[in-house]
């Protein structure tokens, strides 16, 4: 059963994107190198750059912030706590890399789990998390559809908690930037965990090593996601001088490609990049990379 959902927030102006055609020159001087892209101030719900924002894509790891929103709801209402200890099913420590190396019937505090899913991408995290809210991983994925549903997310479909390859799981570009937005507005505890950098289990350092946290600053959160179908993908948010930018990327030929395509639209939303008139968008994006599953 879905948890009442969280206050209305920025999400509200987001539901409202501009159309497309809507959209006023001046644009990037070239197009992102990628599927799908779009970079929206958050105070106003102003489209700044869209690039094919409604196409159909694999969303890989970015399925995370949904399980996440669903984790953070559960906080906020008492269902669980921080402290609580969660078992680890067999089926959870099995789930494909990338693992944070759960094992099956060790108890792990939830909140080591939340870093799992946020700084690690971790899918036995996802998995473990999913479990403990909802009894099983089917029954978490009913709850993710119909929190999609009242969140607006229409072209979204969920089909497990951590993104690994499955045909019946897609979202937008749209509807991505719409959660992202939502999570970060409605449990600024998310903000605080995709930002940070590391956490320690088990005696071992888990740390992202991403320079866009440095280049172009401001970057307060961040999601990664990749498998073989989508490419690479890419939530941000970023705040600087008053400006609250959100940028999503979709099937990035590469992880660096990914962060610099990022980088560069957060630069352009700043204004250090100077716009030119708009110019036609290509479709499709090159392929490259080896390995499958929501890596990070």
């Amino acid at each position: 059963m879905v948890r009442a959902l969280g206050r209305l927030s920025l999400g509200v102006v987001l539901a409202a994107f501009l159309p497309i055609s809507a959209l006023a020159e001046p644009a990037l001087p070239r197009p992102v190198r990628a599927t799908a892209a779009l970079l929206v101030d958050l105070l106003d719900g102003k489209v700044l750059y869209a690039q094919n924002p409604e196409e159909v894509h694999g969303p890989a790891s970015l399925v995370k912030l949904m399980t996440l929103y669903l984790a953070y709801q559960d906080l906020r209402v008492g269902a669980v706590g921080l402290g609580d200890p969660v078992l680890v099913s067999e089926h959870a420590a099995r789930t494909p890399r990338f693992r944070m190396g759960l094992r099956p019937g060790e108890r792990v505090p939830l909140r080591l789990l939340l870093d799992g899913v946020a700084i690690a991408s971790a899918n036995d995290a996802a998995t473990a998390l999913a479990e403990h809210l909802e009894g099983s991983e089917a029954a978490f994925v009913e709850r993710m559809n119909a929190t999609a549903a009242a969140l607006g997310l229409s072209q979204t479909r969920f089909a497990n908690p951590h993104g690994l390859p499955d045909p019946r799981q897609r979202s937008t570009a749209r509807d991505l930037a719409r959660l992202t937005e939502r999570l970060l507005q409605d449990f600024p505890a998310a903000r605080e965990a995709l930002g940070r950098r590391s956490f320690v289990y088990r005696g071992r350092l888990h740390r992202r090593r991403i320079a866009l946290f440095r280049d172009p600053g401001g970057v307060a959160a961040l999601k990664t996601g990749f498998t073989l179908e989508s490419g690479f993908n890419l939530a941000v948010a970023a705040a600087r001088s008053g400006q609250h930018l959100l940028c999503i990327i979709l099937g990035a030929e590469s992880r660096t490609s990914s962060f610099l395509e990022a980088g560069h639209l957060l630069r352009f939303g700043f204004g250090e990049v100077t716009p030119v008139r708009r110019i036609k968008v290509p479709r499709g994006r090159p392929r490259s990379g080896v390995g499958a599953g929501g890596a990070n």
